[in-house]
């Protein structure tokens, strides 16, 4: 082992795991070859997957049970194809895809690598108890948190995420009409309803003391984005005023805020969550859909404004 890379400690990680897995190829072709067996290391798990197989399996189905990316499944199965271990014809169902299954040459030799896997597996269960003797289950362990947690979003939240979603408060009062504000007056042509006008001065009266929430979306210290969240019953709740600074989209901060408005929602044990909307608005709709929303009818208790063309709904669980 270089002394660079044990320098580097855990950031040699996956370098660490590569090199091992690098040797383990390496070592089993040369046990393959030595047993006097056309194969190779790689190409065991899709193998092992055809051998267990009832029936005939898609690339898909094949790179699903393992998970290995698409292009590396297609990759061993060319491989298997040349070495005449595999046949593959036309997929009836999906003219775009194939099925693949195992040869006569394929299952045949299945009766030589029996033993062999046998004694590769008592060699493999000694050299990774080396290391530890719950080897297999501190992997397993690994590969589960990096499923739940991947590597980038646990490195995002220890930099600090530059994005905040805040509660109003009455030194944020004003940021809601500055933003929001110039938006509205150019989607309704410059003449704004008297509800806009109150809620959009006074967002704590028309949302907060209704029962109701307002929040502000800041980046690196600066207001960027508002939306409010209505209480329409106990149960119910509607966001409105929704606002992005252009210069701060297709950052993910909209979403952040209406994932905000469903977790609120959600503590304050609603079952729904509508938003109304025009129909020049197909980006943000596009995201609403994203989320779960879905058209519907607006319900009894909505007071639907005059320039409102959609209304959207979430179910709540």
């Amino acid at each position: 082992m270089s002394e660079t890379i044990v320098k580097l400690s855990y950031l040699a990680g996956a370098t660490r795991f590569r090199r091992i897995s690098e040797r383990l190829y390496v070592q089993g072709d040369h046990i393959y070859k030595a047993a006097g067996i056309e194969f190779k290391a790689s190409w065991f798990s899709v193998y092992y997957v055809l051998v267990l197989a009832e029936s005939p399996l898609t690339v898909m189905q094949i790179a699903h049970q393992i998970e290995f990316s698409h292009i590396t499944v297609k990759n061993v199965l060319r491989e298997l194809d040349a070495a005449e271990l595999i046949q593959i014809i036309p997929n009836p169902a999906d003219k775009r895809s194939k099925l693949i299954s195992l040869a006569p040459k394929g299952r045949y030799l299945l009766r030589q690598l029996k033993p062999t896997w046998l004694a590769m597996a008592a060699a493999l269960k000694k050299t990774f108890q080396t290391g530890h003797p719950d080897f297999l289950n501190m992997l397993n362990r690994i590969d589960l948190e990096l499923e739940q947690h991947p590597l980038h979003k646990v490195v995002y939240a220890n930099l600090g995420d530059p994005v905040k979603i805040l509660d109003y408060t009455p030194s944020l009062k004003k940021y809601f009409y500055e933003l929001a504000g110039p938006w509205l007056v150019k989607i309704v042509n410059g003449s704004l309803q008297e509800e806009d006008l109150d809620s959009l001065h006074h967002p704590d009266e028309a949302y907060v003391k209704q029962g109701g929430f307002v929040f502000f979306a800041s980046y690196k210290d600066h207001i960027v984005g508002c939306v409010a969240l209505k209480r329409m019953s106990e149960k119910t709740f509607e966001f409105a005023k929704l606002y992005m600074n252009p210069t701060y989209r297709n950052q993910g901060i909209a979403t952040k805020m209406i994932e905000r408005c469903i977790s609120r929602s959600k503590e304050n044990h609603a079952t729904e969550l509508w938003v109304q909307s025009t129909m020049g608005m197909q980006q943000a709709h596009q995201l609403y859909s994203k989320l779960g929303f879905v058209d519907k009818e607006a319900p009894p208790q909505m007071q639907v404004l005059a320039r409102t063309e959609k209304i959207m709904y979430l179910r709540l669980p």
